[in-house]
């Protein structure tokens, strides 16, 4: 059986991707001067330098930014993934709720009696606080 088509998931990363691609070329044209200026010989100068300073830093600053943006690539697909999962599992406990009647697949949440729920002063449609949730669960384990 073929898996149904489900929708791409979100991948974050376009602007992250230009500033990966822009920082590469700023390296590119940094690492291109610096190797015109060391073609030329001559002594090592300022400018020099600044080559050099501008080629290390723009291709730390591209690694960096190609770094960020692996990761959120592959966390987003991790979260689609968990997405996908939390969908199958609830729509299969529904669907299981649907069928348990007919065929005893699904083991029900224990619930308690209805009378055991409502205090004296309550009526049937009144809610419980949690206050006095707590209060009654806590007696219980005491005994």
């Amino acid at each position: 059986m073929a898996e149904p088509d489900r929708p791409v998931p979100h991948r974050p990363g376009a602007i992250s991707l230009f500033f990966v691609a822009k920082a590469g070329v700023f390296a590119l044209g940094f690492w291109i001067w610096l190797l015109v200026l060391a073609a030329r010989g001559g002594p090592a100068t300022g400018v020099h330098l600044i080559a050099a300073t501008g080629a290390t830093t723009t291709t730390l600053v591209g690694v960096v930014l190609g770094a960020r943006l692996a990761l959120q690539h592959s966390a987003a697909v991790r979260h689609a993934e968990l997405k996908r999962l939390l969908v199958d599992i609830s729509w299969n406990a529904f669907a299981a709720a649907g069928n348990a009647d007919e065929s005893g697949k699904v083991v029900p949440f224990p619930t308690g009696s209805p009378e055991a729920d409502r205090s004296v002063n309550r009526g049937p449609g009144d809610r419980v606080p949690a206050f006095e949730r707590g209060e009654r669960n806590r007696a219980d384990r005491r005994r």
